[in-house]
């Protein structure tokens, strides 16, 4: 991702944020208003018998969804903490879930991250009680949307690319430009999908950044008033072409397997589903780069079994199980001895796992903020504001 601001996140920025407010459960009171700042765990004690988990789907298994697929069971009966899941089909509902205090924990995209860092819903992270963090990529650590004032936020669990998606018995020639589904006059109207959430937005601006370069656009997520309407205009257009926006990721496989979507926006696991079901798709990251994903483990400010919580953190960046979820979810994965693990052994080169120059294409996930990071100052339209253009775009 071209970054102008290379330091880590300022406690003025989490203000900026938290003042903000962040719309579809953002912002809140929390440790970014006055109150006492959460701290992080000191030292490891005796777990608690279970931990509350909010996850993306596909990221914590317990052989339920495919007997052969069980990386919870392990944990399990090595920990003796219970693993209960809630899944989070979004980040707004996933910030939602944090801040109930009901979780111990999140898998939180970086449009999710600063939120909760901000309302003060999660904790710092004492990494010296993550044994496997010291074999994490370099590449996913101390990043703006884990990091801030140098104290880590999280653990990271994974990155890759939102990718476009098609069925190769429909779409015969296989696109390379995210152009596919912006296109007005396609011939593939109304079988367009793409995904349901304000962050969809900064899609539409890695794709003006490219080929409209007299918009000036430099960072998908620095957008001011006339960056954003041009992808809110772009984004409008769209809406015609749609036939549904997805968000639970059940219903673009249903979609692309009934034919109701041929193209639009994917994440590798739907594409893996959908090939493991014999459904014809072929998948790609576009010429003009993409959004894209770095997830981080992050721990409620609130957790009432926080040594299990320290467990699972590790346990999950672990090689064998980083391995297997990475494999299964369709990721590079965070730990570089996985690449030692994985089932395929040439996982980690398909997945760019280690190739900084392809995540440089991969305009990770980020919230929204008024400060542009440039010259220009705070002018750029913060996540409430995306919030707003989105329903504005949905009609």
């Amino acid at each position: 991702m071209v970054r102008r601001r290379t330091g880590i996140l300022t406690i003025g920025l989490l203000l900026l944020l938290a003042a903000c407010g962040g719309g579809g459960g953002g912002g809140g009171d929390g440790g970014g208003t006055g109150a006492s700042k959460p701290t992080a765990l000191a030292q490891l004690g005796q777990g608690e018998g279970q931990v509350d988990l909010v996850a993306w789907a596909g990221y914590v298994e317990d052989g339920s969804t495919d007997p052969k697929v069980d990386w919870v069971t392990p944990f399990e009966k090595k920990t003796g903490c219970n693993v209960n899941t809630t899944i989070g089909n979004t980040s707004d509902e996933m910030v939602t879930l944090m801040k109930t205090g009901k979780y111990d924990g999140v898998s939180a995209s970086g449009d999710a991250t600063l939120r909760l860092i901000a309302a003060g819903d999660v904790s710092p992270v004492n990494v010296d009680l993550v044994p496997n963090y010291k074999d994490v990529f370099d590449g996913l650590k101390d990043k703006p949307h884990n990091t801030a004032d140098g104290v880590n936020y999280g653990v990271p669990h994974g990155r890759g690319a939102n990718l476009l998606m098609w069925r190769s018995d429909v779409v015969k020639q296989a696109p390379d430009s995210w152009g596919v589904v912006f296109d007005p006059n396609s011939p593939y109207k109304g079988k367009v999908t793409a995904y349901d959430s304000p962050i969809y937005i900064a899609d539409a601006a890695v794709y003006l950044k490219a080929t409209k370069p007299e918009l000036g656009i430099t960072n998908p997520y620095e957008l001011d008033d006339r960056q954003l309407q041009a992808a809110v205009d772009l984004l409008k257009t769209q809406r015609s072409i749609i036939g549904e926006y997805w968000s639970d990721y059940t219903k673009e496989v249903a979609a692309f397997t009934s034919r109701n979507s041929v193209v639009g926006t994917t994440w590798q696991v739907i594409a893996n589903l959908l090939q493991g079901e014999k459904v014809p798709v072929g998948v790609t990251l576009p010429k003009e780069g993409a959004t894209g994903w770095s997830d981080t483990w992050m721990i409620s400010s609130k957790a009432a079994h926080p040594n299990c919580m320290y467990q699972w953190m590790d346990w999950i960046v672990s090689p064998n199980a980083n391995a297997q979820v990475a494999e299964y979810f369709g990721e590079a994965p965070a730990n570089r001895l996985s690449c030692q693990e994985t089932a395929d052994k040439n996982h980690c080169a398909t997945f760019h796992a280690d190739d900084e120059a392809y995540f440089s294409r991969v305009a990770y996930w980020t919230t929204p903020v008024k400060n542009c990071g440039d010259s220009r100052g705070s002018v750029c339209k913060d996540y409430s504001e995306w919030v707003r253009a989105w329903t504005e775009i949905k009609g």
